[in-house]
This record gives structure tokens, C-alpha cells and sequence, in this order.
């Protein structure tokens, strides 16, 4: 081992699916794979996304030279426009993987300051203490890469998300070649997606999925729907390829969709197109037999072109009876209700749909377990280090590298802000730096808490109350109410015994005399009139509204 300084430091994608981001430390210079977001869980309620707390990146700043992306999914681009505002370093990619963070990018302004870097596959990037080579990978999008970083303490090869395709749509399979000449060089440590570790086998080609929609488009003679994830344009391709086999024209439905097309087209990434797609307001022109409509919404999201289609709530595209919808995905965790919701809609309206369940309509994007033994034969690491996966990923990950002969001392199971430093003989794991989630919301980011999520849970179950006071400002008496609302509790015009009690309890603890008290100390009196009300509720009905008294004084809310 070279007796140099290192640190590995990821801040995001261990004991999680998404928001991946790590950080690869020298002692002069700083580099990023990858920043992603993730999902929000169902109790985040109200959250748009999850982005990775950036506090080491911004306390360290002056040493960041650059940010490399394995490729274009938002769990490894979707937190670059969060962490621009804190960096002005330039972002190094292939070249739909940049034309997908540009088009991210032209939402917030940023494009026009961004240093965006097209790197073709094979190329090496030179950064301060850094070499960093693409090396061509499979995955369920175009152009991604692992990355073969050589540092002062040696060489790490980064997977980035990848499966072993042999038979790819592009023409393009994973350079294994390159791979193996590495690991006959040297890798110090491999990091490696771990996804599907827990699969038996060998990932299914992307190929297999064409041959299964060709076998459907040929059996069918009505209207084709189909839902995917809008980043796979090697699927979409398949698509509008097999449309164009049975004399039918492709429909582009759902905004990411068209946006994600858009790129693919541009860079060239998708062909043969002209002749097969048509815009949404001309697919009338043609009968069903002749149209297909790729749509989003393949995870069932409450917003998505196809469940608004599910529910006719559509404005262009209602599902009619003898529509051959085909679900192209597989759920991720989490979004087996909304699919199941979705599909009980589809046939509801007399749809036929097909699903993963039914056909081999879906492969996944990751390598299973034969395919991570095959990167470790190939690459040969010193230490090795699962990433990219829920805990049990990793732990199973594990079992395969110990299969393999590395030894357990060698193997890493890290957490999100866990620091692996090599330093001169020594590997240490012992530092951790901030690490987790920060929640976006609107425009806010970081300003919810669990506080808020706590009071939005609790109102969502349980309702408000609110408790209204006018007061004289001089006397500090009641000139009016209390006016008593509710939202989610109870229908206060069927509770007028509940309402009255309410009432009077509130009217009575706020004319209570204490000497302890300061004339005009609300808190304190919206404390006991709160406190109270509660108790008397909870008693009475078993629920735990929140209660908010407010206090109005010359037209101030005291809440």
C-alpha cells in the first residue's frame, strides 16, 4: 500500500435506496461521485425530497475540485441543483448524462453558470491528486459508467449502478476487458453496487423485454399503452422500433417523458424516430390499432399520466374498453399499494394489463449475485466496500465477498458519514463527519424538521382545533368569542354539548384570578386553557387533536 492519505467518506446511499453521493479525500483535494436525492418515505408527509446533508462539503469547500456522476437517474443527479448553491465546481459526465443534468439544471437558472464537462468513455480526467477514467458499463440507462479513480493511496474502482448485459440495445457491453487489466494492475479497493445482491444468477439482458413486446404488439389489435420508467431510453427505443415493425405510431405522454426523449434525441441517443412519433392532439387522426402511447407513471404516483388516465382524469387520453396497457417496471419498495390501486382502475374501464407478474415486461437495471462475483474475479481488490443498498444489501453483498476469498477484515459495512481512511500502512474506520437527510420542501430546504413532520403526522390522524379570542387591549378582557373551529377532528354542528363544555372551560381558565399571573401573560393562559381542553377531549372522545388557542390583541395573533 502506498504510504499516502486517503478518505472515502460517503455522505448518502448506505442502509438506503438513493440520495448517493461520496466523497474522496486527499490531502489537498477533494472529489464527488455522484449527488443524488431520495424519495420521501410516506411519513415525510408533505416533502418533496430528500437530499444529503452537505455541512462537510461546504466546511470544506476550498479543497472540492470537482463532481463526477456515474449517470443520469435522479438517486445520482437530482441533488446537483441543492449543491451548487453551496459550490461552483465544474461536473464531469458522459453525454446524456450531462444533457440529462442540463435539462435539471434550466428549472432553477443554474445552466447558465454551471461547468458542465462531456467525458467520452475511456477518457481519464486529471483533478489535483486525482486521475478519474470512465469505464463503460450496462445499466437500465443510456451511457453510464464506473469510474477507476487513482489516488495517493492506491486505485479504487467505483461500479457506480451497473448490471453485465452481453447482448445491451446499444451494441455496447460493459468493457470487462478493462476491468481485468486493472485488477492484473492493482485495485486497492472496489466499491460496488448492491442493489440485487440479495438475487441469485444473472440479470436478464434488456434485449428479452423486446422480444416479449413483440410477441404482445403482435397478438393485439387494439389501442398499446405502455408505462416505463422515462429514463430508459434503450427501452423506449424498443418501443418505437416494434411500433414501427407493426405499422402503429408512438404518442409521448407525461412530462418527464417527453423531456428525457427530448435529450435522447438530441444526442443521438435515440434513432429512427421521425416517421413513428406524432404529438398527443393528433393520435385521434388514427385509428386505435395504429397508436401507442409511452406514457409515465409506471410506479403508480398519485400524479403521473397513467394514473390520471386510470381515473379519467386525463385531459387527452381516457382508457377505453380493448386498451392493452402494459406496465413496464417493477415496484419499488413502498409502491406496491398505488400499482395495485392503479391496475384494480385499469381493468375497472376494461383494460387488458400486463404486468411483470404476467410477461417478462420488465428486467431490472443491477447485477445479482453472479454477475458481482464476476466483478470481483475480474478486478481482484484488496479491501472491498458494497454500496448502494438497504443494510441487508450490503450484509449480503458481504457473504458474496467472503465467498470469494476476500478476507472479513478486508470488507467495509459503512454508514452514511463513516470515513474510511488509508493511511500510510494503516487503514483506519473509526471518524465520522455530519451526514443525513435534509428535506426539501417547496422552496424551503432543511427547515422542516421532525418537529413539523411530527405536527403534520399528528394532525393528519388526530385534526385541529383552534380556540379564538378577541381581547381589549387596555382591560385585557374578553371582547368577543372564544370562536371554536375544527379541521379533521369533529363536525362541530353535531357536537354542541362538546362545543358548549369547550367553551366553557376556555371562557373560565382565562378569567381565572392568580396572583402568579402577569396581567396579560398569554402564553401562560393558552398553556391552561390548551392543558385543559385537552384533557376534557380526550376524555370525552378518545381523539388527540391538536388544540391551538389564539389570543387577538389590537389585531395582533398571539399564538
Amino acid at each position: 500500500m502506498a504510504n499516502n492519505h486517503l478518505k472515502v467518506i460517503p455522505l448518502g446511499g448506505l442502509g438506503e435506496i438513493g440520495k448517493n453521493i461520496t466523497v474522496f479525500e486527499s490531502d489537498n483535494d477533494i472529489i464527488i461521485v455522484d449527488c443524488g436525492v431520495a424519495f420521501p418515505e410516506d411519513a415525510m408527509l408533505g416533502i418533496d425530497a430528500v437530499i444529503p446533508d452537505f455541512t462537510y462539503l461546504t466546511e470544506n469547500k476550498d479543497k472540492v475540485r470537482a463532481i463526477f456522476i456515474t449517470h443520469g437517474h435522479e438517486d445520482h443527479i437530482g441533488g446537483l441543483p441543492y449543491l451548487l448553491r453551496e459550490l461552483n465546481v465544474p461536473i464531469y459526465g458522459t453525454r446524456f448524462t450531462i444533457a440529462l443534468i442540463q435539462k435539471k439544471l434550466e428549472e432553477t437558472g443554474q445552466d447558465r453558470t454551471a461547468d458542465l464537462q462531456i467525458v467520452k468513455q475511456g477518457e481519464v480526467v486529471l483533478i489535483g491528486d486525482f486521475a478519474v477514467e470512465f469505464i463503460r458499463t450496462n445499466h437500465s440507462i443510456a451511457d453510464a459508467v464506473a469510474f477507476a479513480i487513482t489516488t495517493p493511496a492506491g486505485l479504487i474502482v467505483h461500479t457506480g449502478d451497473f448490471k453485465v448485459d452481453y447482448t445491451p440495445i446499444d451494441g455496447a457491453p460493459i468493457d470487462l476487458m478493462r476491468l481485468a487489466e486493472l485488477g492484473e494492475s492493482g485495485v486497492l479497493m472496489l466499491m460496488s453496487d448492491s442493489t440485487n445482491a440479495e438475487r441469485k444468477g444473472f440479470t436478464m439482458s434488456e434485449s428479452t423485454v423486446g422480444q416479449t413486446f413483440e410477441t404482445i404488439f403482435a397478438r393485439t389489435h387494439g389501442r398499446i399503452i405502455v408505462a416505463t420508467f422515462s429514463s430508459n431510453v434503450h427501452r423506449v427505443q424498443q418501443i418505437i422500433d416494434i411500433a414501427s415493425k407493426f405499422g402503429r405510431k408512438c404518442v409521448v405522454c407525461g412530462r418527464s417523458m417527453v423531456n428525457v426523449i427530448e435529450c435522447a434525441v438530441e444526442t443521438g441517443y435515440m434513432k429512427n424516430t421521425d416517421d413513428v412519433l406524432i404529438d398527443i392532439e393528433d393520435m385521434n387522426n388514427y385509428p386505435p390499432e395504429q397508436i401507442v402511447i409511452i406514457t409515465t407513471g409506471s410506479q403508480g404516483e398519485p400524479m403521473s399520466a397513467l394514473t390520471r388516465m386510470a381515473i379519467s382524469m386525463h385531459k387527452q387520453v381516457d382508457i377505453l374498453p380493448g386498451d392493452t396497457v402494459i406496465i413496464s417496471a417493477s415496484p419499488i419498495p413502498g409502491n406496491e399499494k398505488p400499482i395495485a390501486k392503479m391496475i384494480d382502475e385499469l381493468f375497472r374501464r376494461g383494460a387488458n394489463v400486463i404486468y411483470k407478474a404476467l410477461a417478462d415486461v420488465h428486467v431490472s437495471g443491477h447485477a445479482c449475485e453472479e454477475e458481482l462475483k464476476l466483478i470481483m474475479t475480474v478486478t481482484k481488490p484488496q479491501f472491498f466496500f458494497p454500496v448502494h443498498g438497504e443494510f441487508r444489501h450490503l450484509i449480503f453483498h458481504k457473504n458474496i465477498a467472503l465467498k470469494m476469498g476476500i478476507p472479513e477484515e478486508n470488507i467495509f459495512i459503512g454508514e452514511n458519514g463513516a470515513v474510511i481512511e488509508f493511511k500510510d500502512d494503516e487503514v483506519i474506520a473509526e471518524d465520522t463527519v455530519t451526514a443525513g437527510n435534509v428535506l426539501v420542501d417547496g422552496l424551503g430546504i432543511g427547515d422542516v424538521g421532525t418537529i413539523v413532520l411530527r405536527d403534520r403526522r399528528h394532525m393528519s390522524t388526530d385534526g385541529v382545533m383552534t380556540i379564538a379570542f378577541a381581547v381589549d387591549p387596555v382591560t385585557k378582557k374578553i371582547v368577543a368569542g372564544p370562536e371554536i373551529a375544527s379541521r379533521g377532528f369533529m363536525y362541530l354542528a353535531e357536537a354542541g354539548d362538546i362545543v358548549e363544555k369547550i367553551r366553557n372551560i376556555s371562557v373560565d381558565l382565562f378569567n381565572q384570578k392568580d396572583d402568579a399571573l402577569r396581567l396579560g401573560d398569554w402564553n401562560t393562559k393558552k398553556n391552561l386553557i390548551k392543558d385543559a381542553v385537552h384533557q376534557y377531549i380526550f376524555e370525552t372522545t378518545r381523539r388527540n387533536p391538536i388544540i391551538l388557542p389564539i389570543i387577538l390583541e389590537e389585531g395582533k395573533e398571539q399564538e
